[in-house]
């Protein structure tokens, strides 16, 4: 519910998610009317809940208020986005990059700290992160081909991923001498 700025930063993750989304609020801008999510023009009315599993409620409170009502009469979940009172489930702050998803949650709170966190941790994470992944991956079919115990496959991968490294040093240095 809602079709403004907080709604418009909210629709992005939540198609890159999968969602099949609908928005239901009495203006809508333009990007939401452009990104092709099912728009309905008009204020919420308790019938909007019905059939669906999650509500990001990006409404002023009074409307929060009420989709929260009707969405815990039907066992649905609500995010209200800045509005811990009416929520009941919180969208934290994703980082999906090359296979790897981090959440960060400040349990509604502190959303601006879980955007900053979320854009520290990515800053640090490596560039080559798709790298890692596809050694990850091998040597997971590895250790079960091989039946390596799980306590030793975090040291394993870590060596691997150092090699990785190495080996591009090495050619560096080969292609410089």
């Amino acid at each position: 519910m809602g079709g403004g700025p907080v709604a418009t930063s909210k629709l992005g993750a939540l198609l890159a998610a999968g969602a099949d989304v609908t928005v239901v609020a009495p203006e809508v801008s333009a990007e939401i009317v452009a990104s092709g999510v099912r728009v309905q023009a008009r204020p919420f009315r308790d019938t909007d809940v019905e059939g669906v599993w999650l509500i990001v409620a990006a409404a002023p409170p009074a409307v929060n208020r009420a989709v929260a009502v009707a969405a815990a009469s039907r066992q649905v979940f609500v995010n209200a986005v800045d509005d811990p009172p009416n929520a009941d489930a919180y969208l934290g702050g994703v980082i999906r990059r090359d296979g790897v998803t981090i959440a960060i949650s400040t349990d509604g709170r502190a959303p601006a700290l879980a955007g900053l966190l979320r854009e520290g941790l990515d800053a640090l994470l490596p560039q080559d992160l798709d790298r890692w992944m596809a050694e990850a991956a091998r040597m997971r079919q590895h250790w079960k081909a091989t039946g390596v115990p799980m306590d030793a496959r975090r040291p394993q991968l870590l060596d691997a991923l150092i090699r990785l490294y190495r080996r591009e040093e090495a050619l560096e240095a080969t292609v410089t001498l």
